[in-house]
């Protein structure tokens, strides 16, 4: 959509010509000349048509238009109000694959349960900005902060185990997504770091990460993920074990108590379904989006107009000048 911002300059479109309507007076009498349209006599305006007072009349009018600052409205977009920021921090080590977790019946591994759960996440964060961080031996990040939630629903959808080893660098993956989030300056820093382990590997301890992580104003959400009994079948019979065993729940829950997050246990789909109904309501999705229509300034065409007019007839008039001047010699 085309606008002027400033439309009441076009109050002065018609002043050129209340000057010309203005009575002239004797030089002798006035003590001010106003300028008219009486620039050049009838004789030059015959031997230069660019002397002619609509070629100035339309220098005016662009440079009025220039002035109202004419621009392009394109179409609203939607952007979300707060700068909140989050990162999911998912655990590919070999203990992800055990197959203690159940969707529609059908007994799954832990990593294939996350994948469906945190999915449905994913799409309902409508404006924020998601980051996607996976950790084994060591951490790297998937998925860069981005408003892009299909490229990091589909980015989880790909990881598969044992593609960064078979341990835990739950320090890693903490003090990575504390670098990301230094890197993106100030917003609202969520981390949502979920495993079924204690840390086992990495470059930088548990603790270490988690003063960084102190320091940079992250608030972490911790899930800790498998059942706490499961039936395993062997040659002396059926019996009971904790799959879950070597989860460090104290690691988790500290990490989360000290950023001012939570720490949650996830037994079940059920549970860890939850689990991300609860996120929505501690980290609320901003209900009232702003709508911005981007701006494209036009005013230098009309300016540039005015100026070329205005040096072609600076330029006829000094080259007939020099004209009349050699043809005098």
């Amino acid at each position: 959509m085309f606008s002027f911002e400033w439309v009441w300059l076009a109050l002065l479109l018609p002043l050129p010509f209340l000057v010309w309507l203005l009575p002239e007076q004797d030089a002798q009498k006035a003590a001010l000349q106003l300028p008219t349209f009486d620039l050049v006599d009838k004789q030059q305006q015959k031997s230069n048509p660019l002397a002619f007072p609509w070629v100035w009349l339309l220098v005016w009018v662009a440079l009025v238009l220039a002035a109202m600052r004419p621009q392009w409205i394109g179409e609203p977009i939607t952007v979300p109000q707060e700068g909140r920021e989050m990162i999911l921090a998912v655990d590919l080590s070999a203990s992800m694959n055990e197959e203690d977790m159940k969707i529609s019946g059908r007994t799954v591994n832990r990593l294939t349960m996350l994948k469906v759960v945190v999915n449905d996440f994913i799409e309902r964060r409508v404006g924020d900005r998601l980051g996607l961080i996976l950790f084994a031996d060591t951490a790297y990040v998937q998925t860069p902060l981005t408003y892009d939630r299909a490229t990091v629903r589909q980015m989880l959808d790909e990881a598969e185990l044992g593609l960064v080893g078979d341990k835990t660098a739950i320090g890693d993956a903490l003090g990575l997504a504390a670098k990301r989030f230094n890197d993106k300056g100030e917003s609202n820093r969520i981390l949502i770091l979920l495993t079924d382990g204690q840390n086992t590997a990495g470059n930088i301890s548990p603790t270490d990460a988690l003063e960084i992580a102190k320091e940079t104003g992250i608030k972490v959400y911790t899930i800790g993920i498998g059942a706490d009994e499961m039936l395993v079948r062997s040659f002396f019979g059926t019996r009971r074990v904790n799959p879950s065993a070597d989860l460090d729940e104290n690691l988790l829950t500290r990490i989360a108590k000290e950023t001012g997050g939570q720490y949650f246990r996830a037994r079940n789909t059920d549970e860890l379904e939850t689990i991300y109904s609860m996120l929505d309501q501690l980290e609320p999705v901003e209900d009232d989006p702003i709508q911005l229509r981007p701006q494209q300034a036009l005013f230098y065409w009309p300016l540039a107009f005015a100026l070329l007019l205005s040096t072609i007839l600076v330029i006829g008039n000094l080259l007939k000048g020099r004209i009349k001047l050699g043809g005098n010699a």
